[in-house]
Protein backbone atom coordinates (compact mmCIF):
# COMPACT_ATOMS: atom_id res chain seq x y z
CA UNK A 1 0.00 0.00 0.00
CA UNK A 2 1.88 3.28 -1.30
CA UNK A 3 0.52 6.44 0.15
CA UNK A 4 2.83 8.90 -0.78
CA UNK A 5 0.71 11.35 -3.01
CA UNK A 6 -3.09 12.77 -2.26
CA UNK A 7 -4.28 10.55 -5.63
CA UNK A 8 -3.24 7.69 -3.42
CA UNK A 9 -5.62 8.37 -0.26
CA UNK A 10 -8.23 8.69 -2.60
CA UNK A 11 -7.67 5.56 -3.72
CA UNK A 12 -7.26 4.08 -0.13
CA UNK A 13 -10.35 5.99 0.54
CA UNK A 14 -12.49 4.07 -2.37
CA UNK A 15 -11.21 0.81 -0.71
CA UNK A 16 -11.98 1.27 2.46
CA UNK A 17 -15.90 2.80 2.15
CA UNK A 18 -15.95 -0.37 -0.26
CA UNK A 19 -15.15 -3.00 2.49
CA UNK A 20 -17.38 -0.96 4.73
CA UNK A 21 -20.22 -0.47 2.99
CA UNK A 22 -20.44 -3.19 0.26
CA UNK A 23 -19.03 -5.82 2.79
CA UNK A 24 -18.84 -5.14 6.46
CA UNK A 25 -22.41 -3.98 6.99
CA UNK A 26 -24.24 -6.13 4.84
CA UNK A 27 -22.58 -9.24 5.85
CA UNK A 28 -24.58 -7.86 9.88
CA UNK A 29 -27.54 -7.03 8.28
CA UNK A 30 -27.65 -10.13 5.94
CA UNK A 31 -26.79 -12.76 8.76
CA UNK A 32 -27.43 -11.35 12.46
CA UNK A 33 -30.55 -9.10 12.84
CA UNK A 34 -32.63 -11.17 15.47
CA UNK A 35 -36.30 -11.10 14.94
CA UNK A 36 -37.14 -11.35 18.66
CA UNK A 37 -34.99 -8.31 18.85
CA UNK A 38 -31.09 -7.37 19.33
CA UNK A 39 -28.50 -8.57 17.19
CA UNK A 40 -27.12 -11.95 16.56
CA UNK A 41 -23.25 -12.03 17.79
CA UNK A 42 -22.26 -16.07 18.74
CA UNK A 43 -21.97 -16.09 15.15
CA UNK A 44 -19.35 -17.96 12.42
CA UNK A 45 -17.25 -16.55 9.88
CA UNK A 46 -19.66 -17.32 7.07
CA UNK A 47 -23.26 -16.34 8.92
CA UNK A 48 -24.13 -19.28 10.60
CA UNK A 49 -25.66 -18.70 14.15
CA UNK A 50 -23.85 -20.77 16.87
CA UNK A 51 -26.08 -19.59 19.81
CA UNK A 52 -29.10 -16.77 20.04
CA UNK A 53 -27.55 -15.46 23.29
CA UNK A 54 -27.20 -11.89 23.90
CA UNK A 55 -23.97 -10.59 25.12
CA UNK A 56 -24.68 -6.74 26.61
CA UNK A 57 -21.22 -6.02 25.83
CA UNK A 58 -21.80 -6.21 21.66
CA UNK A 59 -25.26 -5.26 21.59
CA UNK A 60 -24.38 -1.82 23.42
CA UNK A 61 -21.41 -2.08 20.72
CA UNK A 62 -24.12 -2.75 17.34
CA UNK A 63 -26.31 0.27 18.83
CA UNK A 64 -23.19 2.45 18.16
CA UNK A 65 -22.18 1.30 15.33
CA UNK A 66 -25.23 1.76 13.81
CA UNK A 67 -25.70 5.17 15.16
CA UNK A 68 -22.23 6.18 14.18
CA UNK A 69 -23.46 5.15 10.34
CA UNK A 70 -26.76 7.31 10.76
CA UNK A 71 -24.92 10.29 12.10
CA UNK A 72 -21.90 10.25 9.60
CA UNK A 73 -23.18 8.93 6.29
CA UNK A 74 -26.99 10.83 6.23
CA UNK A 75 -30.22 9.79 7.07
CA UNK A 76 -30.45 6.05 5.95
CA UNK A 77 -33.62 4.57 7.86
CA UNK A 78 -32.35 1.18 7.93
CA UNK A 79 -29.17 2.70 9.77
CA UNK A 80 -31.29 4.11 12.60
CA UNK A 81 -33.73 1.36 13.01
CA UNK A 82 -31.30 -0.95 13.23
CA UNK A 83 -29.80 0.90 15.80
CA UNK A 84 -33.23 1.00 17.48
CA UNK A 85 -34.25 -2.75 17.92
CA UNK A 86 -30.87 -3.43 19.61
CA UNK A 87 -31.20 -0.70 21.96
CA UNK A 88 -34.89 -1.39 22.50
CA UNK A 89 -33.51 -4.71 23.53
CA UNK A 90 -30.71 -4.00 25.40
CA UNK A 91 -32.86 -1.07 27.62
CA UNK A 92 -35.75 -3.33 28.04
CA UNK A 93 -33.91 -6.34 29.55
CA UNK A 94 -30.42 -4.97 30.29
CA UNK A 95 -30.82 -2.67 33.37
CA UNK A 96 -30.17 -4.33 37.07
CA UNK A 97 -31.77 -1.67 38.98
CA UNK A 98 -30.38 -3.94 42.49
CA UNK A 99 -27.05 -3.44 41.07
CA UNK A 100 -26.90 0.07 39.16
CA UNK A 101 -25.61 -1.46 36.04
CA UNK A 102 -26.34 -3.67 32.97
CA UNK A 103 -26.10 -7.01 32.70
CA UNK A 104 -23.48 -9.28 31.19
CA UNK A 105 -25.87 -11.94 28.76
CA UNK A 106 -29.36 -12.41 28.14
CA UNK A 107 -30.92 -15.19 26.20
CA UNK A 108 -32.54 -14.31 23.41
CA UNK A 109 -36.01 -13.60 24.73
CA UNK A 110 -34.42 -11.37 27.36
CA UNK A 111 -33.98 -13.62 30.44
CA UNK A 112 -31.46 -12.94 32.31
CA UNK A 113 -28.13 -15.28 31.98
CA UNK A 114 -25.20 -13.87 33.59
CA UNK A 115 -25.61 -10.35 35.90
CA UNK A 116 -23.28 -7.10 36.16
CA UNK A 117 -20.30 -9.77 36.19
CA UNK A 118 -18.38 -6.33 33.75
CA UNK A 119 -18.22 -2.79 34.61
CA UNK A 120 -17.19 -2.88 30.35
CA UNK A 121 -20.60 -3.64 29.87
CA UNK A 122 -21.43 0.00 31.45
CA UNK A 123 -18.90 1.75 29.22
CA UNK A 124 -19.75 0.17 26.20
CA UNK A 125 -23.36 1.24 27.08
CA UNK A 126 -22.75 4.90 27.87
CA UNK A 127 -20.92 5.01 24.35
CA UNK A 128 -23.66 3.45 22.34
CA UNK A 129 -26.25 5.37 24.48
CA UNK A 130 -24.62 8.94 23.86
CA UNK A 131 -24.09 8.34 19.83
CA UNK A 132 -27.70 6.62 19.53
CA UNK A 133 -29.07 9.93 21.37
CA UNK A 134 -27.19 12.08 18.65
CA UNK A 135 -29.14 9.75 16.12
CA UNK A 136 -32.19 9.88 17.37
CA UNK A 137 -32.78 12.71 19.35
CA UNK A 138 -33.98 10.22 22.32
CA UNK A 139 -34.13 12.20 25.79
CA UNK A 140 -34.73 8.56 27.05
CA UNK A 141 -31.60 7.32 25.82
CA UNK A 142 -29.66 10.75 27.17
CA UNK A 143 -31.34 9.95 30.30
CA UNK A 144 -30.28 6.05 30.81
CA UNK A 145 -26.74 7.34 29.65
CA UNK A 146 -26.53 9.68 32.78
CA UNK A 147 -27.82 7.24 35.37
CA UNK A 148 -25.52 4.60 33.75
CA UNK A 149 -22.06 6.96 34.06
CA UNK A 150 -23.45 8.34 37.67
CA UNK A 151 -23.26 4.67 38.40
CA UNK A 152 -20.36 3.82 36.93
CA UNK A 153 -18.41 6.96 38.95
CA UNK A 154 -19.73 5.73 42.05
CA UNK A 155 -17.87 2.30 41.85
CA UNK A 156 -14.85 3.37 40.06
CA UNK A 157 -14.26 4.99 43.76
CA UNK A 158 -13.77 1.33 44.87
CA UNK A 159 -9.97 -0.60 44.73
CA UNK A 160 -9.86 -2.16 40.87
CA UNK A 161 -10.13 -5.79 42.57
CA UNK A 162 -12.99 -5.00 43.74
CA UNK A 163 -14.42 -4.12 40.32
CA UNK A 164 -15.88 -6.89 38.32
CA UNK A 165 -14.08 -6.58 35.20
CA UNK A 166 -14.78 -9.71 32.92
CA UNK A 167 -12.93 -10.90 31.30
CA UNK A 168 -10.19 -9.49 32.31
CA UNK A 169 -10.39 -10.31 36.01
CA UNK A 170 -8.02 -7.82 37.93
CA UNK A 171 -5.15 -9.12 40.23
CA UNK A 172 -5.29 -8.48 43.61
CA UNK A 173 -3.76 -4.88 44.97
CA UNK A 174 -3.65 -3.95 41.15
CA UNK A 175 -4.70 -1.38 39.36
CA UNK A 176 -5.41 -1.77 35.61
CA UNK A 177 -5.57 0.36 32.62
CA UNK A 178 -8.90 -0.64 30.85
CA UNK A 179 -10.74 1.46 33.17
CA UNK A 180 -9.16 4.50 32.52
CA UNK A 181 -8.58 4.19 29.29
CA UNK A 182 -12.68 3.26 28.17
CA UNK A 183 -14.09 5.49 30.46
CA UNK A 184 -11.71 8.54 29.63
CA UNK A 185 -13.44 8.19 26.04
CA UNK A 186 -17.34 7.80 27.22
CA UNK A 187 -16.88 9.91 29.97
CA UNK A 188 -16.32 13.11 27.43
CA UNK A 189 -18.29 11.82 24.70
CA UNK A 190 -21.58 12.02 27.25
CA UNK A 191 -19.99 15.20 28.47
CA UNK A 192 -20.01 16.70 25.25
CA UNK A 193 -23.42 15.68 24.49
CA UNK A 194 -25.43 16.90 27.47
CA UNK A 195 -22.60 20.21 28.32
CA UNK A 196 -21.80 18.61 31.09
CA UNK A 197 -18.78 19.41 33.55
CA UNK A 198 -18.46 16.42 36.03
CA UNK A 199 -18.11 14.05 32.85
CA UNK A 200 -15.79 16.02 30.84
CA UNK A 201 -13.65 16.51 34.30
CA UNK A 202 -13.79 12.92 35.18
CA UNK A 203 -12.51 12.02 31.43
CA UNK A 204 -9.79 14.81 32.13
CA UNK A 205 -8.88 13.01 35.12
CA UNK A 206 -9.13 9.51 34.05
CA UNK A 207 -6.62 10.96 31.05
CA UNK A 208 -3.91 12.34 33.50
CA UNK A 209 -4.01 9.23 35.00
CA UNK A 210 -3.01 7.10 32.35
CA UNK A 211 0.07 9.92 31.41
CA UNK A 212 1.38 10.03 34.97
CA UNK A 213 0.34 6.50 36.18
CA UNK A 214 0.14 3.62 33.72
CA UNK A 215 2.60 5.35 31.56
CA UNK A 216 5.55 4.48 32.95
CA UNK A 217 8.88 6.91 31.81
CA UNK A 218 11.62 4.34 32.49
CA UNK A 219 10.32 1.89 29.68
CA UNK A 220 8.27 4.59 27.34
CA UNK A 221 5.13 2.43 27.68
CA UNK A 222 1.92 2.13 29.13
CA UNK A 223 1.35 -0.88 31.26
CA UNK A 224 -2.02 -2.73 31.96
CA UNK A 225 -0.98 -3.93 35.36
CA UNK A 226 0.04 -1.37 38.11
CA UNK A 227 -0.12 -1.61 42.16
CA UNK A 228 -2.95 0.13 44.42
CA UNK A 229 -0.42 2.72 45.09
CA UNK A 230 0.55 3.51 41.08
CA UNK A 231 3.84 1.63 41.99
CA UNK A 232 5.10 -1.28 39.41
CA UNK A 233 3.19 -4.45 39.97
CA UNK A 234 5.36 -7.31 40.10
CA UNK A 235 6.31 -9.04 36.78
CA UNK A 236 5.24 -10.90 34.94
CA UNK A 237 1.73 -9.57 35.47
CA UNK A 238 3.37 -6.02 36.02
CA UNK A 239 5.34 -5.87 32.74
CA UNK A 240 2.38 -7.21 30.42
CA UNK A 241 2.13 -4.26 27.56
CA UNK A 242 -1.07 -5.06 24.90
CA UNK A 243 0.20 -2.80 21.54
CA UNK A 244 -3.23 -2.72 20.45
CA UNK A 245 -4.49 -1.02 23.55
CA UNK A 246 -1.63 1.75 23.66
CA UNK A 247 -2.72 2.56 19.91
CA UNK A 248 -6.01 2.54 21.03
CA UNK A 249 -6.28 4.47 23.93
CA UNK A 250 -3.96 6.62 22.33
CA UNK A 251 -6.48 7.60 19.64
CA UNK A 252 -8.67 8.09 22.25
CA UNK A 253 -6.57 10.84 24.04
CA UNK A 254 -5.85 12.24 20.81
CA UNK A 255 -9.93 12.86 20.16
CA UNK A 256 -10.19 14.66 23.96
CA UNK A 257 -6.77 16.43 23.29
CA UNK A 258 -8.25 17.81 20.15
CA UNK A 259 -11.04 19.14 21.74
CA UNK A 260 -9.18 20.32 24.34
CA UNK A 261 -6.63 22.48 22.49
CA UNK A 262 -3.68 20.42 24.24
CA UNK A 263 -1.20 19.69 21.68
CA UNK A 264 1.21 18.62 23.74
CA UNK A 265 -0.73 15.49 24.60
CA UNK A 266 -1.77 15.01 21.06
CA UNK A 267 2.39 15.11 20.33
CA UNK A 268 2.43 12.72 23.31
CA UNK A 269 0.12 10.56 21.91
CA UNK A 270 1.26 10.38 18.53
CA UNK A 271 4.61 9.23 20.23
CA UNK A 272 3.00 6.51 21.90
CA UNK A 273 1.09 5.40 18.74
CA UNK A 274 4.67 4.71 16.96
CA UNK A 275 6.42 3.67 20.49
CA UNK A 276 3.70 0.34 20.74
CA UNK A 277 3.67 -0.68 17.10
CA UNK A 278 7.59 -0.58 17.16
CA UNK A 279 6.58 -2.80 20.53
CA UNK A 280 4.18 -5.02 18.84
CA UNK A 281 5.16 -5.87 15.68
CA UNK A 282 6.18 -9.32 15.00
CA UNK A 283 9.43 -9.07 12.51
CA UNK A 284 9.25 -12.68 11.72
CA UNK A 285 5.95 -13.24 10.91
CA UNK A 286 4.32 -9.98 10.56
CA UNK A 287 1.31 -8.26 12.20
CA UNK A 288 1.02 -6.86 16.06
CA UNK A 289 1.57 -9.28 18.44
CA UNK A 290 -1.45 -9.30 21.13
CA UNK A 291 1.10 -8.36 24.41
CA UNK A 292 4.59 -8.53 25.45
CA UNK A 293 6.75 -8.12 27.63
CA UNK A 294 7.96 -4.70 29.14
CA UNK A 295 11.62 -6.25 29.64
CA UNK A 296 11.49 -8.86 27.19
CA UNK A 297 11.14 -11.40 29.48
CA UNK A 298 9.42 -14.85 27.53
CA UNK A 299 7.14 -14.81 29.75
CA UNK A 300 4.34 -12.61 28.96
CA UNK A 301 1.70 -11.93 31.80
CA UNK A 302 -1.43 -11.81 29.23
CA UNK A 303 -3.01 -14.65 27.68
CA UNK A 304 -2.83 -15.92 24.24
CA UNK A 305 -0.22 -13.17 23.67
CA UNK A 306 1.44 -14.40 20.76
CA UNK A 307 -1.30 -14.35 18.83
CA UNK A 308 -2.54 -11.83 16.13
CA UNK A 309 -6.45 -10.85 16.45
CA UNK A 310 -8.13 -8.81 14.33
CA UNK A 311 -8.61 -5.61 16.71
CA UNK A 312 -5.49 -4.43 17.56
CA UNK A 313 -4.91 -4.06 13.71
CA UNK A 314 -8.24 -2.22 13.31
CA UNK A 315 -7.66 0.35 15.71
CA UNK A 316 -3.56 0.57 14.21
CA UNK A 317 -5.10 1.38 10.83
CA UNK A 318 -7.41 4.51 12.22
CA UNK A 319 -4.44 5.60 15.00
CA UNK A 320 -2.12 5.51 12.67
CA UNK A 321 -3.86 7.95 10.17
CA UNK A 322 -4.83 10.33 13.02
CA UNK A 323 -1.45 10.15 14.15
CA UNK A 324 -0.11 11.19 10.77
CA UNK A 325 -3.02 14.48 9.95
CA UNK A 326 -1.81 15.70 13.34
CA UNK A 327 2.13 15.37 13.09
CA UNK A 328 2.83 15.58 9.37
CA UNK A 329 5.50 12.51 10.34
CA UNK A 330 5.41 10.09 7.46
CA UNK A 331 6.55 7.32 9.87
CA UNK A 332 2.69 6.85 10.60
CA UNK A 333 2.13 6.61 6.57
CA UNK A 334 4.35 3.84 5.98
CA UNK A 335 2.74 1.96 9.48
CA UNK A 336 -0.42 1.96 8.42
CA UNK A 337 0.60 0.89 4.67
CA UNK A 338 2.33 -2.16 6.70
CA UNK A 339 -0.60 -2.99 9.10
CA UNK A 340 -2.87 -2.39 6.19
CA UNK A 341 -0.93 -4.81 4.27
CA UNK A 342 -0.83 -7.72 6.76
CA UNK A 343 -4.34 -7.33 7.88
CA UNK A 344 -6.18 -7.13 4.29
CA UNK A 345 -3.56 -10.26 2.98
CA UNK A 346 -4.98 -12.43 6.57
CA UNK A 347 -8.16 -11.34 8.06
CA UNK A 348 -11.11 -10.63 5.67
CA UNK A 349 -13.04 -14.17 4.79
CA UNK A 350 -13.49 -14.26 1.13
CA UNK A 351 -17.13 -14.58 0.06
CA UNK A 352 -18.58 -13.72 3.12
CA UNK A 353 -17.95 -9.98 3.88
CA UNK A 354 -16.53 -9.61 7.22
CA UNK A 355 -13.12 -10.68 8.89
CA UNK A 356 -11.99 -13.31 10.78
CA UNK A 357 -11.24 -12.35 14.33
CA UNK A 358 -7.91 -14.91 15.42
CA UNK A 359 -5.04 -15.79 14.29
CA UNK A 360 -2.13 -17.69 15.49
CA UNK A 361 1.15 -16.38 15.51
CA UNK A 362 2.12 -17.47 11.74
CA UNK A 363 -1.07 -15.95 10.70
CA UNK A 364 -3.33 -19.49 11.01
CA UNK A 365 -6.77 -19.27 12.01
CA UNK A 366 -7.92 -20.21 15.62
CA UNK A 367 -11.39 -21.09 17.19
CA UNK A 368 -10.14 -20.66 21.17
CA UNK A 369 -12.42 -18.23 22.89
CA UNK A 370 -9.53 -15.41 23.84
CA UNK A 371 -12.36 -12.88 25.52
CA UNK A 372 -16.24 -12.93 24.92
CA UNK A 373 -17.30 -15.86 22.35
CA UNK A 374 -18.87 -13.62 19.95
CA UNK A 375 -17.65 -12.36 16.26
CA UNK A 376 -18.23 -8.44 17.32
CA UNK A 377 -19.49 -5.77 15.33
CA UNK A 378 -17.74 -2.98 16.65
CA UNK A 379 -13.75 -2.53 16.43
CA UNK A 380 -13.41 -3.29 12.41
CA UNK A 381 -16.55 -1.23 11.11
CA UNK A 382 -15.23 1.66 13.87
CA UNK A 383 -11.91 1.93 12.19
CA UNK A 384 -13.40 1.95 8.88
CA UNK A 385 -15.80 4.97 9.77
CA UNK A 386 -13.05 6.90 11.22
CA UNK A 387 -10.44 6.20 8.53
CA UNK A 388 -13.09 7.96 6.27
CA UNK A 389 -13.35 10.43 8.40
CA UNK A 390 -9.78 11.59 8.94
CA UNK A 391 -9.19 10.75 4.71
CA UNK A 392 -11.45 13.38 4.04
CA UNK A 393 -10.11 15.63 6.11
CA UNK A 394 -6.66 15.00 4.30
CA UNK A 395 -7.96 15.00 0.79
CA UNK A 396 -9.50 18.13 1.36
CA UNK A 397 -6.34 19.53 2.51
CA UNK A 398 -3.91 17.99 0.06
CA UNK A 399 -2.17 15.94 1.87
CA UNK A 400 0.79 13.84 1.52
CA UNK A 401 2.82 16.86 -0.07
CA UNK A 402 6.28 17.98 -0.68
CA UNK A 403 5.52 20.28 2.33
CA UNK A 404 5.30 17.28 4.81
CA UNK A 405 8.79 16.64 6.83
CA UNK A 406 9.67 14.68 9.54
CA UNK A 407 10.40 16.32 13.08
Amino acid sequence: MDLATTKDLVRLRSRLYSELMDSVIPFWMSHAMDDAGGINTCIRDDGSIVSRDKWLWSQWRAVWVWSKLFNVFGPNRGWLEAAERIYRFASRFGWDDGAGGWRLRLAYDGTVLDGCESIYVDGFAIYALTEFARASGSNEAVSLARRTADSVLKRLRAPHDRIPAFPYPTPPGARIHGLPMIFSLVMWELGRLCVEKSYADAALEMSDDIFSHFYRADRDVILERISADNSEYAAPIGTAIVPGHGVEDMWFQIHIARDTGDMERTREACHLIDRHLTLGWDAEYGGILLAVDADGRGEVGWKFADTKLWWPHTEALYSTLLAYEHSRDKRFLDWYSKVHDYSFSHFPVSGYGEWTQKLDRRGRPITDVVALPVKDPFHLPRALIYCLDVLDRLIAQGAPNSADNLP
